[in-house]
């Protein structure tokens, strides 16, 4: 995954180097500047001496010292003055700049702190959007692992409609595991459990009263109603196929109908896999053996690359032997992108990680 968002501590991070939000003088300051500065050790402040400072939207390295990162990269964010004066630009040269560096460097990997959401008073949600563009331009023409460290829960500010959007399709559509209502108490009984959105289904007392055999399969008898309305609402969005069609392709692997899917999308394999936000390796590894049996967050970052509607999406994913249900955030939140078609990997990868989920790819 050449692009990923993590909670962490940047001093901490085993990678050839990491960024600090430094401030013009290059000698230290507070937040991930002052902590980098703390962990790295004295010999850091005497070479950024030597430096003469930096200006905002510039870059310039040094060794790591004491930090795991072999190389420290100092740039200076701009400070937030209302948007209108310059800030996205300079900010976009901060990522820009670091990440050619970088390069210059023979770096392979490289973490950054949200740069100027601190105490320079970036709008979080502005500032993580300038990052992933800047990061994403680069990473079309270069391979290179790149993080975004972020620190604390509240450390990224999803955009406060999506964020409404994606809450709200969540508890219109979550359905409790099956096995949840097998214990089920007679006041559990009284309680709705979400099925689709606007479909909501109860389970009678009487039926939860029963032998926990009979409770089981009165809840798969109710999970079952809603799941025939899924692929009825499936269908509705496709033409039908023909049986024909169907049987053609019904013994492919994975790895077959990733790479059909990739010519008859008119992509080359690059613009797939990076669209995706998958690492040019595994990509090798997937197109070199038919049987490559992916990862689940790997398969649904192709269908997202493809754009697939959401029954072609459901069937690449089912031919790496895994399925989208209504028992959990991640499969839910997948659904609510893949019908609004939304297909940015990268914002995609941002409600997830605001909801504590795995992240694709």
């Amino acid at each position: 995954m050449p692009l990923i968002y993590i909670k962490g501590d940047i001093t901490k991070m085993t990678v050839d180097a990491i960024v600090n939000a430094a401030n013009s003088s290059l000698l230290g300051g507070g937040g991930v500047d002052g902590a980098i500065h703390r962990a790295a050790g004295e010999e850091l402040l005497f070479e950024c001496r030597l430096l003469g400072g930096c200006k905002t939207g510039q870059a310039e390295i040094t060794k790591g010292y004491k930090l795991p990162a072999k190389h420290i990269i100092h740039t200076v964010g701009p400070v937030w003055r209302g948007g209108d004066n310059g800030e996205r630009e300079l900010l976009y040269s901060c990522y820009k700049n670091s990440l050619a560096l970088a390069k210059e460097n023979g770096c392979e990997s490289v973490a950054f702190p949200l740069i100027s959401s601190g105490i320079y008073g970036y709008p979080k949600d502005k500032a993580m959007q300038v990052a992933v563009d800047a990061i994403k331009e680069f990473l079309r023409d270069n391979d290179m692992l790149v993080y975004i460290v972020l620190f604390g829960d509240n450390a990224l500010r999803l955009d406060d409609r999506l964020y409404s959007g994606v809450d709200s399709f969540i508890k219109q559509t979550y359905s409790p595991p099956l096995s949840a209502f097998a214990g089920a108490s007679d006041n559990a009984a009284a309680q709705p459990m979400f099925g689709k959105a606007g479909g909501l289904f109860h389970l009678k007392k009487s039926a939860l009263k029963k032998a926990p055999v009979e409770r089981e399969v009165a809840a798969a008898a109710a999970a079952a109603t809603v799941f025939k309305q899924e692929i009825i609402e499936d269908a509705e969005c496709e033409p039908p196929e023909s049986l024909d069609e169907r049987l053609k392709y019904l013994d492919e692997s994975f790895s077959q109908m990733l790479l059909r899917l990739i010519d008859e999308k008119g992509m080359t394999d690059a613009e797939c896999y990076k669209k995706a936000n998958i690492d040019r390796k595994l990509f090798s590894k997937i197109r070199s053996d038919i049987n490559y049996h992916p990862k689940k967050p790997t398969a649904v970052a192709f269908a997202i690359a493809l754009e697939l509607p959401m029954p072609q999406a459901r069937e690449l994913i089912e031919k790496a032997g895994y399925s989208l249900t209504h028992t959990n955030k991640f499969d839910i939140i997948i659904e609510y992108f893949i019908t609004n078609g939304r297909y940015d990997v990268f914002e995609i990868n941002e409600a997830l990680f605001a909801f504590d989920q795995v992240l694709i790819a």
